[in-house]
């Protein structure tokens, strides 16, 4: 990664891909890296947990389930949602389309609450990905958002001790808690 903070900007898709694997979660936004450390354990274990639950319903409904994969949304936008139901795909490929996603879920992090709220709900909601899921770690919390035309809405959501019913892309009923379970 040192060549990588000596690199002048903005950064092709190719120089991005080039990396290769990184200890770290680098995502590209338009000619710029986003680098993040490793998630705390609450995060993956919330990750972790929303993937047992959601991997069920979704290979009933001819979906898949996978936990940090590269997404294109344009050439040279590519985040790693924490957690996507996808139709089947190559999972061999570094890079998929957004075009196969139809659910995105991002368990929000204190330190870039705003990039899963603002920036990336308003970069998914662009590419046409149907469903955005926020999930809040520390309350824990649900909010299920569907594409509108160009912007998300609030479809369902869920706090502790109620769940989060979802009819669709998968049919699955969520309680918050059961994200905590050890």
């Amino acid at each position: 990664m040192t060549s990588a903070f000596a690199h002048v900007m903005p950064w092709t898709e190719e120089e991005y891909l080039a990396l290769g694997e990184t200890p770290d979660r680098v995502e590209l936004f338009d000619g710029s890296l986003f680098v993040s450390p490793a998630p705390t354990p609450r995060h993956q274990l919330v990750s972790s947990n929303l993937l047992i639950a959601l991997r069920p319903p979704a290979k009933l409904a001819g979906l898949e389930v996978y936990e940090t994969v590269n997404i294109r949304l344009r050439p040279n936008r590519i985040p790693i949602p924490d957690l996507v139901v996808t139709v089947p795909i190559d999972i061999d490929q570094v890079v998929h389309d957004a075009t196969s996603v139809v659910l995105v879920a991002e368990i929000i992090s204190p330190n870039n609450a705003a990039t899963d709220r603002v920036l990336k709900m308003h970069y998914y909601a662009e590419a046409g990905i149907e469903w955005y899921l926020l999930v809040e770690p520390d309350a824990p919390s649900l909010r299920l958002h569907r594409l509108e035309g160009s912007k998300y809405l609030e479809y369902a959501s869920a706090e502790p001790g109620t769940p989060l019913r979802m009819d669709a892309p998968v049919k699955v009923d969520i309680d918050p808690v059961t994200l905590l379970s050890r």
